[in-house]
């Protein structure tokens, strides 16, 4: 594998700006995991692991001018949008770090002997132990949140895992950066360098995946490039759970009824929506189902003038620009749809926001229109006019799974009259995260949160965001008959560590 110069490029004017590395070798990958795989040790100290995440964030945030700075200027997402970003990815650490303390993640178990029961039960003692190094692929349009301090990493570190990061070629001084910043709050707590690896390259994110000290995968990125990996790690000799988010559409659905009463704030919601950061978001609105109806008409007028007053903005790359110009161009071209809004090019480096129509006909059956139920990257949207429920239905039942789904309801319907809780149980089976009169943009850092859903959108049922995150990175071990002096501490009758658990079936807290 020949070792390539890495560059920084100013996604303004496709320009380098700076030479950040080289593209890592087999050897150097190597070097990495095993790098990684030994500082295991330093992370099995619960009280330390929580102490690093605190300190990782604290790191960040005392760094934060020259970190927004280096981001802003290889992805021209913005300050305030990067300021932002930064500070959730912040919060997110602390959160994990204060899971690790509570010790619920363990989900530590303990059943005494019972010759009473049917069949006789022994001395069961179950929690659930780290996996191992994991790797993390990062994403392009987050560069704090999905890449090299985001959560994959953040979520792994806290079950006990090391990692070692394949850095976005979109951001790669950025990169190095934050894995510095990193690496010093880990030294504060005698964590070795080794706890989180960064390497480059295309090749490089391949030996990662197949190396066999790699215990799992996170990625988070194209349907294309997710699905190669995925694919190579089950075809390893010892196959790895891969956590893959890859692609999704995010359907709305409007009711004829909440398009008659908010039509106008329906069309304004939605042009933020998929306009927001240049609709570079995961769960940006892709396709809309509206009715084909005067209120339907009024809602498009208002989507019309809002996404009209939008300014073109700067993709992440000069690929990416590449890509959704030629996305929308052959989309615009399929026999019955408008472009009521033309999305294209809107300078030498910028692209502007707009949307597509189509008679919901079409898209009730396999034919050409297949491509408007595949996610377009950028700022744009298709809106299918439906004339009858049936047709939602028809539309529904033919889309792959998603990280979000939507519904705009009257306030009647939401109240529980009409269809509101017919259409809520029709989402429920396509997607991670089902919403109601609101808009998917934006993933709350909570406790319930779920960022998942059904192929492509993810390749496993688990979720990136939020504290059930941490689950991707342990497996359960159970213990049988075995003596108290030889138990790790987690599972002792008199909780040396004070866990919560489930001792002879009673939850103790």
């Amino acid at each position: 594998m020949a070792a390539a110069p890495v560059w920084s490029v100013d996604p303004r004017t496709g320009k380098q700006r700076e030479q950040v590395a080289v593209e890592a070798t087999a050897q150097e990958v190597d070097a990495a995991v095993r790098a990684a795989d030994e500082a295991r040790e330093a992370l099995t100290d619960r009280t330390v692991r929580a102490a690093f995440l605190r300190s990782a964030a604290d790191e960040l945030e005392a760094a934060r001018d020259r970190l927004v700075e280096a981001a802003d200027a290889e992805t021209a997402l913005g300050p305030v949008r990067l300021t932002g970003e930064l500070a959730r990815t912040c919060y997110q650490l602390r959160a994990f770090a204060g899971i690790v303390e509570e010790g619920d993640f363990l989900g530590v178990v303990i059943d005494h002997p019972d010759d009473t029961a049917t069949p006789p039960v022994p001395d069961l003692r179950r929690y659930k132990i780290p996996l191992g190094v994991v790797a993390v692929y990062s994403a392009s349009n987050f560069p704090f949140a999905f890449s090299v301090a985001g959560g994959d990493t953040a979520s792994a570190l806290a079950a006990g895992c090391p990692v070692v990061v394949k850095a976005h070629p979109d951001h790669p001084a950025l990169s190095e950066l934050v894995a510095k910043v990193i690496r010093r709050a880990a030294a504060k707590h005698q964590v070795p360098d080794g706890v989180l690896g960064l390497v480059h390259g295309f090749e490089a994110g391949v030996e990662l995946i197949r190396h066999p000290m790699v215990a799992a995968a996170g990625f988070t990125g194209s349907v294309r490039g997710g699905r190669a990996l995925f694919d190579e790690a089950a075809a390893r000799p010892v196959p790895i759970p891969f956590h893959g988010e890859l692609g999704s559409l995010n359907p709305v659905v409007v009711t004829e009824a909440a398009a008659a009463e908010r039509g106008e704030a329906i069309g304004a919601g939605l042009a933020g929506s998929m306009t927001l950061g240049v609709g570079q978001f995961c769960v940006k609105p892709g396709l809309v189902l509206a009715p084909a109806s005067a209120a339907g008409d009024a809602l498009l007028k208002s989507l019309t003038d809002a996404v009209s007053d939008t300014d073109p903005g700067v993709l992440l790359d000069h690929r990416m620009r590449d890509n959704f110009l030629a996305g929308v161009t052959e989309r615009a071209q399929l026999p019955d749809v408008e472009s009521p809004v033309t999305a294209g090019a809107g300078g030498d480096h910028t692209v502007s926001a707009g949307f597509l129509t189509v008679p919901a006909e079409r898209l009730t059956r396999d034919g050409d229109h297949d491509l408007l139920l595949e996610e377009c990257f950028g700022p744009v949207t298709v809106v299918a006019r439906y004339t009858d429920e049936a047709e939602v239905r028809a539309v529904l039942s033919r889309l792959p799974g998603n990280l979000t789904a939507t519904v705009q309801l009257s306030s009647e319907e939401a109240a529980g009259q009409g269809r509101g809780a017919e259409l809520v149980r029709e989402l429920t089976p396509l997607a991670g995260r089902v919403l109601v009169n609101g808009w998917p943009t934006g993933v709350a850092v909570a406790p319930a949160q779920h960022h998942g859903g059904p192929y492509p959108a993810t390749t496993s049922t688990s979720t990136s965001v939020g504290g059930t995150a941490i689950e991707r990175w342990l497996r359960p071990v159970v213990y049988q008959g075995t003596p108290e002096a030889l138990l790790p501490p987690e599972l002792r009758d008199d909780n040396p560590l004070g866990l919560p658990r489930r001792f002879n079936g009673r939850l103790e807290r």
